[in-house]
Formats: C-alpha cells, structure tokens, sequence
C-alpha cells in the first residue's frame, strides 16, 4: 500500500467516525458502495478521482483532508536510533526529530557539539523564531547582537532570520534541543 491510500484509508476512517456516521450512512450520503467504502479505509483499493470527489462532496470536505498525513496521538523519536541529518565527525551532529512538513508551524532539532565546535546556520526565513534549550554542556550563540551564553537553567529565544553560530566554548560535550515557530 502507498503513502497516499494509506492516508486516504485512515482519514476517511476517521472523519467517518468522528461525525458519527457508519459506513451506510456514508454511502448514502457519496454515492459510493459501503464495501467499496471499507476497502478503502482498509487500505485494499486505490480509489479513482471520480469516487475520491463523491466523497468529498458527500461528506462536505476538502480533498486535503484525505489525503494529507493522519494525525498521531503520539509519536516517538529516538535519536540513539537515527541517522544525523548533518554531522561533521569530531564537530557535530544534528537530528530532525520533527520536520517542518509535520505541521508547518514547528521544526524541532537535536544538537550535539563536540568541545570547541561550532556549527554555522544560515537564516531559517522571515518570520521565523527559535527557541533553545540545553540539555547537557553551556552553548553559546552568536547572533548579530553578540554572543549569548545559555546554559541548563536556561531557555533562549531569537529570531532566527539571520546567520548564526552555535559554539560549544567549553572542554565538554553540548547537547541540545532547538525548536523552529513560523509565524
């Protein structure tokens, strides 16, 4: 099964569901059959357009609401068990826990610095914020203001449509969360 039948499957279901309304119901309301109703929320049957547009008519939806990824009650990233999106060996690595694409709001990366390392980042775009905190080591930013220092206790935020650095200063290691808001 693809991506996009997976997704057709499982929101249908859901939107089903959560108004209330059997697979009858829905048929009568598309014009689709039930049983080819429950094949493709099963994930069995690669509906054609003209059936993914009585669908979405009869029930009042727009075609994204098909066919975009189903939302997650929950979700695990385990960094020890992924590949670093970026790594320099002896300097950094970083993580993508949670890509922008998830929600289009929020990015949220790991950081991992070796002592005195520095990993430079371009602007992330206008609009666009960052929020920082350490989990184990002090990291120091520097922005076009000067150079920040955050530590554990601390949480930092700045906008992040300018060049900047990362620096671990320090002879320990770095480690930590940074988290991207468009907005």
């Amino acid at each position: 099964m693809d991506y996009l039948s997976h997704n057709i499957g499982v929101n249908l279901k859901r939107i089903r569901k959560s108004k209330g309304m059997s697979l009858d119901i829905v048929a009568e309301q598309t014009g689709v059959s039930k049983s080819m109703l429950a094949q493709i929320e099963k994930g069995n049957a690669n509906p054609s357009i003209g059936v993914l547009g009585k669908i979405v008519s009869g029930l009042r939806l727009e075609f994204n609401d098909l066919i975009e990824t189903p939302p997650l009650d929950s979700f695990m990233v385990r960094v020890s068990e992924t590949i670093p999106t970026k790594e320099m060996l002896g300097k950094y690595k970083v993580w993508t826990c949670f890509p922008i694409e998830d929600n289009h709001m929020v990015e949220i990366y790991r950081i991992d610095i070796e002592p005195d390392g520095v990993y430079t980042s371009g602007s992330h775009g206008e609009k666009t914020r960052e929020y920082i905190a350490v989990m184990e080591g002090e990291l120091t930013v520097s922005l076009k203001d000067g150079l920040h220092t955050i530590t554990r206790d601390d949480v930092f935020r700045f906008e992040s449509d300018q060049d900047h650095k990362y620096m671990n200063l320090t002879k320990s290691r770095l480690s930590f969360m940074t988290f991207f808001v468009a907005y």
